[in-house]
């Protein structure tokens, strides 16, 4: 990952007004810096022979006894650092809810149904060019209790590791034109001039004949274009 500083100013805070649990889990006191060691410069590490190519289609690796329901959808972009250099050898990962709303997960008890052919996780490491692709279901919204007829708008959670799994950033992909935007403290919780970086772009060239719709989210990992991150202060 790229050695230059991060732009704060392009990440939400720690803790947000709107967004009301952040204020149970957001630091209240000044971080208190540790030396890198071993586990943090050199391990634990994940293998790329780890990742096999059905990880990166969620229509695929979860399947039991038939299709998964829903959207068929792929999302691809790049990888790069402050310069737009591409990074090759990038663990990504993603987790979503389904079509309908809900994540394959005892945790969620929303009121929709489980897909029991899709499991809503993947995996694919960037190749030369810093690209990664999945193919998966297209999120829909679902309700969450943080104030009165609270819905988030369908997302994709993005988890990036450098060349050690202790080298590990968090953030969350969008749909463009979604009317929930605009209501959703989480989203707004970005400041204002970063907000688009976190909303996908469709790409005609993406999509696939009679198959699926093609999007493309690319993530910067530092500078002025720096896609913003979850928790990272």
């Amino acid at each position: 990952m790229s050695h230059r500083a991060r732009d704060w100013q392009s990440h939400p805070p720690a803790i947000d007004a709107g967004y009301k649990s952040t204020a149970l889990r957001g630091p209240t006191r000044p971080l208190i810096p540790l030396p890198q060691g071993t586990a943090t410069s050199s391990g634990p590490v994940y293998g790329q022979d780890d990742v096999r190519a059905i990880d990166t289609d969620l229509t695929m690796n979860g399947r039991t006894n038939g299709e998964p329901l829903g959207e068929r959808i792929i999302v691809t972009g790049r990888v790069l650092d402050d310069a737009g250099r591409p990074l090759a050898g990038e663990l990504v990962e993603v987790w979503q809810a389904n079509a309908a709303g809900r994540y394959f997960h005892d945790g969620d008890q929303h009121d929709a149904p489980i897909d029991p052919n899709f499991f809503g996780g993947g995996r694919s490491v960037t190749d030369a060019d810093g690209v990664y692709r999945f193919t998966t279901i297209r999120p829909a919204a679902y309700p969450w209790g943080n104030h009165a007829n609270a819905w988030r708008p369908g997302h994709i959670h993005f988890s990036l590791f450098g060349p050690t799994i202790a080298s590990r950033l968090v953030t969350q992909m969008y749909f463009p034109g979604d009317p929930l935007l605009d209501l959703d403290p989480i989203f707004q919780a970005v400041p204002a001039r970063a907000r688009d970086r976190l909303v996908s772009r469709f790409d005609i060239g993406v999509t696939q004949e009679a198959f699926a719709l093609g999007y493309v989210f690319d993530i910067v990992l530092a500078g002025g274009a720096e896609t913003p991150f979850e928790g990272d202060r």
